[in-house]
This record gives structure tokens, C-alpha cells and sequence, in this order.
């Protein structure tokens, strides 16, 4: 089953084991959520900040000191404990490795989705080695097929050949 990346503890805030998590993903993040540091399961019991500097606490991580022996550490969500997303929105995990074609002219593999303060892009592995940032933008993708591990781009919007 994936992981979902949701951040990584940062610095206390706080008395209370409450901390900063830095390179959040907020909509993993929400009161209740389940998620996993060091193997463990803790769900999140207070969630505090904004959308770019959440602040959260962890059940059974009750101070400062036991923060700041976490600090670095990553914090997931398992694929299926992640909120369903709407329609035309994805997860990472589902993208990573999907085909990319123009048409059926196959231009390479999707590796990553990168999140970008404009929009998200598709990082793409091209045959010749090359790499392809594609926007998830409506000129860009025509479609987006996750079933068939499959997404439509238009090169000639994108400037490629």
C-alpha cells in the first residue's frame, strides 16, 4: 500500500509536543488523521497555524523534548486513510509511473508530481533521457486516465516536438 508524504516534524511550539510541520501537505493533515512516524500510528489531536505553517500535535507525544527527538522525521498517510480527492485532482501515487502520450505517440513516463507554487506538474521521464515538466492545466493534459495508467498531453502546447 502507498504512502502519502504529509510533512516532516519541525520545530516545537509550545510546551505541549505541539509542532511545526514543514513541507505540509494541509489536506493530510486534518484533526483526527491517522498518521505514521517512525512506524507508529498517532492520530493528530490538535491542528492549529495555516494552510503553509500548520502546527499540529500528536497523540503520545506529550512535550518539547520528545519533538525535538522527532524533528526531521517524516510523517505519512497510507494511501487508503487519505481523503478522497475531487473530481480532476490526484494523488502522487496514482500518476507515478503512468505513460505519457501525445495522441498515441508515446513521449515518456510520469516520476514524480512536483508541487509548484503555480500549479502541480507532471515530472516526466522521456526515452532519450531527457526530462519533461508538464502543468496539470487543461491545455496541457487532455487526459487523464489512472485505469489505464495513461495521460494525453498536447507537445505543441507545451513547445515540444
Amino acid at each position: 500500500m502507498a504512502e502519502l508524504q504529509a510533512g516532516r516534524v519541525g520545530r516545537p511550539h509550545g510546551l505541549d509536543g505541539s509542532f511545526y510541520v514543514t513541507a505540509p501537505r494541509p489536506r493530510l493533515l486534518e484533526l483526527g488523521t491517522s498518521v505514521q512516524l517512525d512506524g507508529q500510528s498517532h492520530a493528530i489531536v490538535r491542528r492549529a497555524g495555516t494552510e503553509r505553517r500548520p502546527i499540529v500535535r500528536l497523540e503520545d507525544v506529550a512535550d518539547r523534548t520528545a519533538v525535538e527527538q522527532l524533528r526531521g522525521r517524516a510523517l505519512t498517510v497510507a494511501s487508503a486513510d487519505a481523503p478522497q480527492l475531487p473530481a480532476g485532482e490526484w494523488w502522487e501515487h496514482e500518476l507515478r509511473d503512468c505513460a505519457v502520450l501525445d495522441g498515441e505517440r508515446p513521449v515518456g513516463t510520469v516520476t514524480a508530481l512536483l508541487e509548484l507554487p503555480s500549479c502541480e506538474v507532471l515530472q516526466v521521464a522521456r526515452p532519450d533521457g531527457r526530462e519533461l515538466l508538464v502543468p496539470l492545466v487543461k491545455d496541457a493534459v487532455r487526459e487523464v486516465d489512472v485505469q489505464a495508467s495513461r495521460i494525453d498531453v498536447d507537445l505543441d502546447f507545451l513547445g515540444e516536438e
